[in-house]
């Protein structure tokens, strides 16, 4: 496929393509334009020359828009949703809820959009006024990765289009046909052109230049911490404006009093899901030692009930995306097995005429782990969880808070108290007790220490794409 610049498909000037594959049989399904740097010009270029008169829309049209685009998503959801499937591999249930809150979050920053307010401080001063009013930052540069590549696009592209930024996206290389696909349902709901355009290519070639570039006013990234850091040290270069959203080594307590039916439920659901990649998943468990075995036992026996296969079989988990995700969760086992730990279930890498095309690796758990493993202080980013006991709520969370990341963090605890208590001292954005859901649409989400800067989703997202200016005036 072409790039979408401009309202319009167009050719790479490198002339250059490359495949994206089937993780599931190693297939190529389609191409993706090279860009080099006169793309990135051509396409921040047309999104600045957008800007100038996207600024001034009214709002309102702006959320009429929006709204468009969101019914869009649903009416081709399946078309969408099958192409999620071929190239992240992940099953078709999933990708059509990914849409669904996509579409979701897309109608919510509409109606955000709505309720931005400016302020006018009541300082009474006789014949003078003070306004403080929000205007949108510029040209947006959104950088996605494979994982989620509708879900962690729009978290940032509804936000910036209903604060009157214009977008280009880069999305990954593993998964560039979706995005490309959701231009062409905002061009027909009616976007202008250059208002939301989509540049596909190798970060290595094309990523410092799009953080570089004068036009460029802020970058929105989503993925690895050390990339992540390289973005910020670039863009820091420049005075340009970022949100971060990074990896995680997410952290769940499991307490003496909790329900260990509830907890290991939640937990393996979260933790396998979409096959382990994703940044905030439940990376490793402690879990009070009167329960140790208890808990161990109910989660192998709800993760070997897990069914993995191809997107289209009706599986709970698919493939893993590409080789190098793949390897890390193989290199993780051999560390941990190395080290002392035992393997409960999984472990080794699937086989068999449905599996030795693709990169299948099954539902894992580790026993009698400790912090000299990876699988502990190190983001899996695969179907791989770590569990190790403790003693004392003091030393679960200071092994939970023993690590770089801060995204998320999961507490189980039949005393709501101690719940609450857990909660308000662990280091993390994030914090669930009890049951782990989907991060809501009003409320903020986002890292602390290694795992980002700045928040997505509810106002706040909004409120990110804007710069404050105040006017005085005199009267």
């Amino acid at each position: 496929m072409e790039n979408f610049i401009n309202g319009t498909w167009v050719k790479p000037h490198s002339n250059q393509y490359a495949d994206v594959f089937n993780p599931c049989s190693g297939e190529v399904i389609e191409t993706f334009a090279c860009s080099n740097l006169q793309d990135v010009n051509d396409a921040l270029s047309a999104a600045n020359q957008a800007f100038k008169s996207w600024k001034k829309m009214p709002v309102a049209q702006r959320a009429v828009l929006q709204h468009k685009a969101a019914n869009l998503m649903r009416q081709y959801a399946e078309r969408l949703a099958n192409t999620i499937a071929n190239e992240l591999g992940r099953p078709i249930a999933g990708c059509l809820t990914e849409i669904s809150r996509s579409a979701d979050l897309l109608d919510f920053y509409a109606e955000e959009g709505l309720r931005m307010k400016g302020e006018i401080p009541l300082h009474n001063l006789e014949g003078e006024k003070a306004l403080i009013i929000r205007e949108a930052i510029g040209v947006v540069v959104a950088i996605t990765p494979f994982n989620y590549p509708i879900t962690l696009l729009v978290m940032k592209l509804g936000a910036a289009l209903m604060a009157g930024c214009t977008v280009v996206a880069k999305p990954s290389e593993d998964t560039p046909i979706s995005t490309l696909m959701l231009a062409d349902f905002f061009a027909e709901a009616g976007y202008p052109s250059g208002v939301f355009n989509v540049l596909t290519g190798w970060g290595a070639e094309i990523g410092n230049a799009l953080i570089e570039h004068p036009i460029t006013a802020k970058i929105a990234f989503t993925g690895g911490t050390s990339t992540g850091k390289r973005i910020g040290a670039t863009a820091a270069m420049h005075n340009k404006r970022v949100t971060l959203e990074l990896g995680g080594q997410s952290p769940a307590i499991v307490c003496e009093d909790a329900n260990i039916t509830t907890a290991a439920t939640a937990i393996v659901r979260h933790a396998f899901a979409n096959s382990g990649q994703f940044c905030y998943r439940v990376n490793r468990v402690y879990v009070h030692e009167t329960q140790y075995q208890a808990f161990l036992e109910k989660a192998i026996e709800l993760t070997q009930k897990l069914r993995i296969g191809n997107p289209f079989s009706n599986a709970d988990m698919g493939p893993m995306v590409n080789q190098k995700i793949y390897q890390n969760s193989e290199v993780q086992v051999l560390d941990a097995i190395e080290k002392g730990a035992t393997i409960k279930t999984g472990g080794k890498r699937l086989r068999g005429e449905e599996f030795d095309k693709g990169w299948f690796f099954p539902p894992t758990i580790i026993a009698d782990t400790n912090h000299s493993m990876k699988i502990m202080t190190e983001e899996t980013f695969g179907p791989v969880v770590g569990i190790m006991p403790f003693k004392t709520n003091e030393e679960a969370i200071a092994l939970a808070n023993d690590s770089e990341y801060g995204l998320a963090a999961y507490v189980f605890s039949e005393q709501l108290g101690t719940g609450l208590r857990m909660a308000e001292v662990l280091e993390a954005g994030s914090v669930w007790i009890n049951n782990i859901s989907r991060s809501y649409h009003d409320v903020p989400f986002g890292g602390v220490k290694q795992s980002g800067i700045g928040r997505e989703k509810g106002h706040y997202g909004i409120e990110a794409y804007t710069e404050l200016k105040t006017i005085y005036m005199n009267y």
